[in-house]
C-alpha cells in the first residue's frame, strides 16, 4: 500500500546494543522509562472506555478510546500512554486535509525495541473520517506505535483495514493546527524520513526540521 499512513519496513536494530550505549532515566512524575525497552512486559489489558490527554505544543486535545472497536489497538494504546513512550514524540508526518501521524519514539533504542512487536488486525468497525484515531502499518498484521489522526474523510482506508480505535473529543482545533509545514515525508515530499527518525531519533528531527510539533506529556486521565 502506497497512499495511505504507513511506518518504515527497515530492519530492526540489536535492542541490547542500543540499550546499552543509552540510560532510559525517570522523569519528574516517577515514569520509569526502562519499561519501554521490553514490549512483552507490558500488556495490561485497556478498559472499555478510557479518555487519554495529549499535552502539546500546540496546546492539549483528548482521544477517547473504545476498546469494542479496535480491542488489540485499543490494548497497546493504553500501554503506551500509561508507560510514558508519547511523551516528547514528534509529529512527524502532518499532510494538511489528510492527517497528522505520530509515534515513532525519541530514542533510537525504544524505537528499535518496538519496531519488533506488532500486534494483529483488528476487524474495521468505525470509518476513517475527521477526528478518528488510527495506526499506521506497512501492511497485515504490522502495527505497532505509530498512530495519525484524520483531518478529513479518508474512509477510503477502511477497505485496507486501517481500524479506527479512538476518536478526538476535545481539542481537534489544536490537531488542525499541528505545523504541516514540511509536507509528506521522504522520499516522496520534503518532510522527514522515517528511517532517519529510527535510527536518530529526535536528535535527526531537532537539527534538520525544528519546526515540528511535539507531544509534552500524555497522560490517561479517565478509565
Amino acid at each position: 500500500m502506497t497512499h495511505g499512513p504507513n511506518r518504515s519496513r527497515l530492519p530492526i536494530a540489536a535492542v541490547a546494543a542500543l540499550a546499552s550505549a543509552q540510560l532510559i532515566a525517570c522523569d519528574a512524575g516517577g515514569v520509569d522509562y526502562s519499561m519501554l525497552l521490553t514490549p512483552d512486559s507490558l500488556t495490561a489489558t485497556a478498559p472499555d472506555v478510557f479518555q487519554a490527554r495529549f499535552e502539546t505544543s500546540k496546546g492539549d486535545f483528548v482521544i477517547e478510546v473504545h476498546r469494542d472497536w479496535s480491542p488489540n489497538g485499543a490494548d497497546r494504546f493504553y500501554n503506551l500512554v500509561a508507560n510514558g513512550f508519547y511523551d516528547d514524540v514528534r509529529f512527524f508526518r502532518v499532510v494538511a486535509g489528510f492527517m497528522a501521524q505520530f509515534g515513532i519514539h525519541g530514542d533510537p533504542a525504544v524505537a528499535a525495541a518496538w519496531r519488533g512487536h506488532p500486534i494483529p488486525d483488528d476487524s474495521v468497525m468505525q470509518s476513517n473520517t475527521r477526528g478518528f484515531v488510527t495506526y499506521a502499518m506497512g501492511g497485515p498484521n504490522t502495527r505497532t506505535t505509530q498512530i495519525y489522526i484524520n483531518y478529513g474523510d479518508n474512509s477510503r482506508l477502511d477497505e485496507m483495514g486501517f481500524s479506527p480505535f479512538g476518536e478526538v473529543v476535545e481539542g481537534m482545533d489544536v490537531v488542525d493546527a499541528i505545523h504541516s509545514g514540511y509536507g509528506e515525508g521522504a522520499p516522496r515530499g520534503s518532510g522527514p524520513a522515517q528511517g532517519e527518525i529510527q535510527s536518530r531519533g529526535n536528535e535527526y528531527l531537532s537539527a534538520e526540521f525544528p519546526n515540528l510539533d511535539f507531544v509534552r506529556r500524555a497522560t490517561i486521565v479517565s478509565e
